[in-house]
């Protein structure tokens, strides 16, 4: 295991949108606020062109991704949407998608904190990855059970973060230009 300076760097990146799915909608916690900085996470993706894997736990009977991430938008960036049936994202279809494209670090993001989120993270770190988890952007449907579920995670090896603070840590590690101080302040303003 590297040391901790060098888990807090995104070297080869992908980012992991865990199960937000129609059926979720009205039993999570929070939800229209998770659904708000998920979308703002997939426009950083989209910005810093990082590559999202989703994922969506039984959609015969939770439904599909909910239609306000509008995945569509990332185009090639969108690695795939996989179907699961256990609780981790580390399925073999994803396993191939982050082999191909030399994936080191994973930010993991949606539902549930004290379930999918923490299995998949614990499936990651067991198999070498640095995972960052958005703390903003994962929820459950009892609220209690998220602090426990990041204390968890980050207890496990994990780095807890929010959406502003990997936003920020992106533009440091790209430089900082133009477009970047647009996308800033419209993060500022939550207009993304």
């Amino acid at each position: 295991m590297s040391s901790s300076v060098d888990q807090q760097l995104l070297t080869k990146p992908a980012f992991f949108v865990c199960d937000i799915q129609e059926r979720f909608r009205p039993a999570i916690f929070e939800f229209p606020s998770l659904v708000a900085t998920s979308r703002r996470l997939l426009e950083i993706a989209r910005l810093f062109k990082i590559p999202v894997l989703v994922t969506e736990q039984n959609p015969r009977a939770l439904g599909t991704t909910v239609a306000e991430l509008e995945l569509a938008k990332l185009g090639n960036l969108h690695a795939g949407t996989f179907a699961k049936t256990k609780f981790s994202m580390f399925i073999p279809e994803v396993q191939s998608k982050l082999h191909e494209n030399g994936i080191q670090t994973i930010v993991l993001f949606g539902l549930e904190s004290h379930v999918c989120v923490l299995q998949t993270t614990l499936d990651l770190l067991k198999n070498g990855y640095v995972v960052h988890i958005v703390a903003d952007a994962v929820s459950s449907c009892n609220k209690e059970e998220i602090p426990i579920a990041l204390a968890r995670l980050r207890q496990a090896g994990a780095i807890v973060t929010t959406s502003e603070s990997l936003a920020f840590q992106l533009m440091g590690r790209s430089g900082f230009h133009t477009e970047l101080v647009t996308h800033s302040r419209l993060y500022r303003r939550r207009e993304l």
